[in-house]
């Protein structure tokens, strides 16, 4: 019994060290609110600072940028609270995404682990996957496992063993995905959400322009600037948020790319080698 538990505890620390480890915020709607209450009191407390402004009691004049932003209207503190999540969710990917690259690089990993195929090593194949850790080796070191387990196989045919060992590099696959691609819809979405709310706001920041200029005599200066100002600050929020959130977006499906190419390349590498062996 004892030598029994000896066997067992390698086993269990060897698939730990395989485990990709991705984590990050599982909770995009928590990320959202906390940027909102953020974006509310910056709104509120700095950009809304008297001393930003001629008149400290109405807030009107602005002095500076930070006053001229406030007088963007409500809807600054929404483009703000997109803009942080866009910010929040891109550095989130960022650390999720390096633990699931794994420790060393990838490109060199995938031409080691098919020399070590090509020489049929599955033990340096396994050791390199312990080594690499990340996704692209958790995904890998599960198919040698049970490559292993259908060269002991007496039962299966060899294109029943084949298909089984794909089958197995794809099921790994899709369990990593989802943790991979985690936010990222969030991400999507801003992209096109902090251009339609910016132009939300900058329709209202017309529409006061045009109210003051229609009024009777001559037209509101303070009402038309208000209005002007509104709109361009809006239109320049919305923009920033799109634009962040699409360089994001963008940049982290590419490295998500990269590690997906990398598994169907050894992937195929090791149904090949099986294929040529069995």
């Amino acid at each position: 019994m004892a030598e029994q538990t000896n066997i067992q505890k390698p086993q269990t620390a060897a698939k730990k060290e395989v485990s990709s480890n991705v984590s990050g915020i599982k909770s995009a709607s928590l990320v959202i609110l906390v940027c909102f209450i953020l974006a509310v009191l910056f709104y509120l407390f700095v950009l809304g600072n008297p001393a930003n402004f001629k008149d400290a009691v109405a807030k009107e004049g602005p002095l500076n940028l930070l006053g001229t932003v406030y007088k963007g209207g409500v809807v600054v503190p929404v483009l703000i609270t997109c803009f942080l999540t866009v910010i929040v969710l891109c550095v989130e990917r960022w650390i999720a995404l390096a633990k699931a690259k794994g420790k060393g690089n990838t490109t060199k990993f995938v031409e080691d682990v098919k020399a070590a195929l090509r020489n049929h090593d599955l033990a340096k194949a396994e050791d390199l996957c312990r080594k690499q850790k990340g996704t692209v080796g958790a995904v890998v070191y599960a198919t040698l496992q049970k490559y292993k387990e259908m060269e002991k196989d007496t039962v299966l045919s060899k294109e029943q063993k084949v298909a089984s060992i794909q089958a197995t590099l794809e099921e790994a696959t899709a369990l990593e995905m989802p943790a991979l691609q985690q936010n990222l819809p969030v991400l999507a979405t801003l992209t096109t959400l902090g251009t339609l709310i910016g132009l939300f706001g900058t329709v209202l920041g017309m529409i006061k322009s045009f109210q003051a200029l229609s009024a009777s005599g001559a037209p509101d200066s303070t009402e038309l600037s208000t209005g002007i100002s509104e709109a361009l600050v809006n239109t320049a929020l919305g923009i920033a948020t799109a634009a962040l959130a699409l360089i994001g977006y963008n940049f982290y499906t590419n490295k998500i790319d990269n590690m997906t190419y990398a598994i169907d390349e050894l992937g195929f590498a090791t149904v090949s080698t099986f294929s040529a062996t069995h």
